[in-house]
């Protein structure tokens, strides 16, 4: 916790979560109030949806899903990476409600099969799938030099089979909590475990379809 800071004879106390490019960072770092809020605005919006339901056909259902709930699922999603199977399993229920909402089906039922029918990737690997969409812009000068600028590819000492493999240098890393969340460590890590065809495709669409079909499988 930080220690209150005093400015023109007043006393300021450290907040104990602010938002930033609309995030809420607790001062822990832990995201649960982000994760919070978006699970109170996307369960709003799936009541909001349900009660018209019967009115509107599949394709509408999943356009106003897409709107109101997934859209925020996946919003600055890649900080989401690493938190704990608690936090990241609420998204999850969001979503497998929004599925069943847009098939209905009964609660009961299996999500799985649905996910699949409506080619949505799981919360978690669509966290994976942004933050290696941001990994081959990075490899393609598509990113912002201030991202491209952290991450290095691996260049061997000598001539080695992992030279031709399109590898990025990882991150070394002090704490466990916070270093395997950071952009340094988690790009490079999901990066390098990619089959070669897909980090070598030729456009950003290729790899996009690529990389989901991967994900689907895993």
């Amino acid at each position: 916790m930080l220690p209150p800071v005093t400015f023109n004879e007043s006393i300021l106390q450290p907040a104990r979560c602010a938002r930033n490019l609309g995030v809420l960072f607790d001062n822990q770092l832990t995201l649960k109030e982000h994760v919070n809020s978006i699970c109170r605005a996307s369960s709003f919006g799936l009541y909001k949806i349900g009660s018209i339901r019967r009115y509107l056909n599949q394709s509408t259902t999943e356009k106003l899903i897409h709107a109101f709930v997934l859209s925020r699922l996946d919003n600055c999603n890649g900080l989401l990476y690493g938190l704990s199977d608690l936090l990241i399993g609420k998204l999850q229920r969001i979503q497998n409600s929004a599925a069943r909402l847009v098939i209905r089906t009964r609660s009961y039922e299996s999500v799985s099969p649905i996910l699949h029918t409506l080619h949505w990737l799981p919360v978690k690997d669509r966290i994976i799938f942004k933050l290696l969409i941001i990994a081959y812009k990075c490899q393609h000068q598509l990113a912002p030099l201030y991202l491209q600028d952290l991450l290095q590819e691996y260049q061997p000492s000598r001539q080695l089979r992992s030279s031709s493999k399109h590898l990025l240098t990882p991150f070394t890393v002090v704490t466990k909590s916070y270093g395997h969340r950071s952009f340094q460590y988690s790009i490079p890590h999901l990066w390098n475990q990619l089959p070669s065809n897909i980090k070598e495709c030729s456009s950003l669409d290729q790899f996009k379809s690529l990389l989901k079909s991967h994900l689907f499988v895993m």
